[in-house]
């Protein structure tokens, strides 16, 4: 398939509609971050999460609300929690939201600690500081997917992180993209194209059993 064929779009495709659906995302994401307490359990977070999203004037969810506490964090999109985790003081979690906003595609997750745990918080920031210099390398040096992730994965390693190569990143677009079948980030063999695809980053501690989760638009 070319790349024109797996970056297709639809007729009412606008891409400052893409912008937009991604920063509401990113409201309802940093939204439902406010709603998650120490002592409640995963369950209760997405279901909390979902009664929210229904009452804030999106189209739809596009894929399901995704939060995972502690050791969960370590679980790709695809993988399916076996525990019930309740959130510690000292913990950490993350939250990945797919919505629909006029017809567009939003798609944002991030990664919080509750406590003060050292391994943890430094986990937060690095994997949104890992996903920044990632996008970054992408602008300057407009790689191709494959050598992004490449690329990704050492940074992760001379962070002292394991990058989860499981997490490849996808097209987003006018919905429904997945129509367009144009496969994952991290496969793709041309340089992306601004705006229609989102950089997934997973990162996983070498020792300890958790990990943290950041994706946003690459554009």
């Amino acid at each position: 398939m070319s790349l024109a064929a797996k970056e297709a779009v639809g007729a009412a495709f606008s891409a400052a509609a893409m912008r937009h659906a991604q920063a509401r995302t990113w409201e309802a994401t940093e939204r439902i971050a406010a709603l998650i307490r120490p002592g409640m359990r995963e369950s209760e977070a997405i279901a909390a999460s979902k009664e929210m999203l229904a009452a804030c004037g999106m189209d739809r969810i596009w894929h399901p609300v995704l939060i995972r506490f502690g050791a969960n964090t370590l679980l790709t999109f695809g993988e399916r929690p076996e525990t019930d985790p309740v959130l510690g003081e000292d913990d950490i979690y993350f939250i990945d939201i797919g919505i629909v906003w006029q017809g567009h595609e939003g798609d944002c997750g991030m990664t919080r600690a509750t406590g003060q745990d050292p391994d943890m918080r430094r986990c937060v920031e690095d994997v949104k500081r890992l996903h920044d210099i990632v996008q970054r390398h992408w602008r300057e040096a407009r790689v191709s997917g494959q050598a992004l992730y490449r690329f990704a994965q050492e940074q992760a390693r001379a962070m002292g992180w394991v990058l989860n190569m499981g997490m490849k990143g996808h097209r987003v677009s006018d919905f429904p993209h997945a129509i367009y079948k144009a496969g994952k980030l991290a496969d793709l063999d041309d340089t992306p194209s601004a705006g229609l695809w989102i950089l997934e980053i997973q990162i996983a501690h070498p020792t300890r059993p958790f990990g943290a989760f950041h994706e946003d638009l690459l554009e």
